[in-house]
């Protein structure tokens, strides 16, 4: 006869652990969301929807991707190009293929500094920039100005700290809760 397991008791599984559950993995894809959304308000600042769904998209794939599922992404790519009147299926596919390119590199990613997953999301968004201009040139069959382009890969690089400062706090609270 085995001796019963001493430690901590595993709660109930009732309503409202099953809410809280779908709520923390829902959470990654509904904050971006959000930021997309208030970054959408007209404030004067080019590109800021993508400068802030990208990092959003980059950090949750690395550090949490059962969040951030592929249906996800296909929901907040569309929304991006309905609130910056993109071309649609622009803005998904750079994000579908930011996403592919991520997990694959994704073991490599979780265990680097910070400078470095920064660096690597540089060079994520200058790759993502250019996709998203060569598809809203080809779609709208004339090339487009390059500015906006680099000023939203600008303000996406140097975002992408503080943006990645509190996503990990948020990430870290929500490790804590489920431990």
């Amino acid at each position: 006869m085995k001796p019963p397991i001493r430690g901590r008791t595993e709660p109930p599984a009732g309503l409202l652990r099953r809410i809280d559950a779908i709520l923390r993995g829902a959470f990654p894809s509904l904050v971006t969301l959000g930021l997309i959304v208030l970054a959408a308000v007209p404030v004067g600042a080019p590109g800021l929807v993508m400068a802030v769904c990208l990092p959003s998209v980059f950090f949750w794939t690395i550090f949490r991707p059962s969040a951030m599922p592929p249906p996800a992404i296909f929901a907040i790519g569309l929304a991006q190009d309905l609130l910056t009147l993109a071309p649609l299926g622009s803005g998904v596919l750079v994000l579908l293929l930011v996403h592919g390119v991520i997990m694959r590199f994704r073991s490599l990613l979780v265990r680097q500094s910070f400078w470095l997953v920064w660096l690597v999301y540089a060079a994520v968004a200058v790759a993502g920039a250019a996709l998203a201009w060569a598809l809203t040139g080809l779609l709208n069959w004339q090339l487009p100005p390059s500015t906006p382009a680099m000023h939203q890969l600008g303000i996406s690089m140097g975002l992408y700290p503080m943006l990645a400062w509190v996503l990990s706090r948020a990430h870290r609270a929500m490790q804590n809760a489920e431990a």
